[in-house]
């Protein structure tokens, strides 16, 4: 849902990190962004679980990534 509401909000997604258990917006917004992004119209709860577990595994696995450390590969790859 973070990363989400920055994406729309225009953030810079390359310098954001998930901090754990830290809470943002309410459910209702959290449910909105989902429904919004998730590519189906009308997705069953199923579905919505479904896009959030891969979102939410590939965001932990960029995260954990050095190649998407701002740090380590400073500009060589805006944007990616």
């Amino acid at each position: 849902f973070q990363y989400l509401k920055r994406y729309d909000q225009g953030y810079n997604l390359d310098t954001f990190c998930y901090e754990a258990h830290s809470v943002e917006g309410s459910p209702a917004e959290c449910l909105q962004q989902f429904l919004l992004h998730c590519g189906i119209t009308d997705p069953s709860w199923s579905e919505l679980r479904n896009f959030t577990w891969f979102l939410n595994v590939q965001l932990r696995d960029c995260e954990a990534s050095v190649f998407c450390n701002p740090d380590f590969v400073q500009d060589t790859l805006k944007g990616f």
